[in-house]
């Protein structure tokens, strides 16, 4: 990732007509502040600049959310449906994984990774909380696309929950898709 220069965050700003007040308002940061960091005289932490280029780009309509990339409805399975069922519904589907839900509480994830890597003769036979990766995180409808990326480096997938409801599902797939679909309408 390249980081903005000050000259940068200058320029975007005043091309998108904002005063560093407006900026600074979106981004929750103090007029001071940005007027420092523009000027060269303050490195700013990774985070703040972080909301900054988020303000910067909500502004220009560019900033991606979790509603926006998510893949809904949600298929999922129980944690006792047997790997077999599980297999042949991913099939049916055409997915490679699936979240694993109960009562409306994600588990973990079941992809065809983790039920190849078992040595088990009759996997097909387990119940899949038992081959399972139980690491599953969950963001929300209006988080962005950075926050899903980073969650994205250490999941599979991201599920994303609404009112303590699992709405949507994020895979690395529906992110390239979406900046695919960005690039070929410039």
């Amino acid at each position: 990732m390249d980081l903005p220069t000050p000259e940068d965050l200058r320029e975007r700003r005043n091309e998108l007509g904002l005063t560093q007040s407006d900026l600074a308002e979106r981004a929750d940061v103090s007029q001071p502040l940005i007027a420092r960091i523009e000027g060269g005289d303050v490195d700013p932490r990774l985070s703040t600049l972080r909301r900054i280029v988020n303000a910067l780009q909500e502004a220009e309509g560019g900033l991606l959310h979790a509603a926006e990339l998510m893949h809904s409805p949600v298929v999922s399975v129980e944690p006792d449906a047997s790997v077999r069922e599980t297999t042949e519904l991913m099939d049916e589907k055409g997915y490679s994984q699936l979240p694993v839900i109960r009562d409306g509480a994600p588990l973990g994830l079941i992809s065809m990774s983790s039920i190849r890597q078992q040595s088990e003769e009759n996997v097909g036979e387990l119940p899949v909380a038992e081959v399972m990766n139980e690491s599953t995180t969950t963001v929300e409808p209006d988080d962005t696309i950075a926050d899903i990326e980073s969650s994205l480096d250490h999941n599979d997938a991201v599920l994303v929950k609404e009112d303590s409801e699992i709405v949507g599902i994020i895979t690395e797939a529906d992110i390239a898709r979406k900046k695919s679909e960005a690039d070929t309408d410039e």
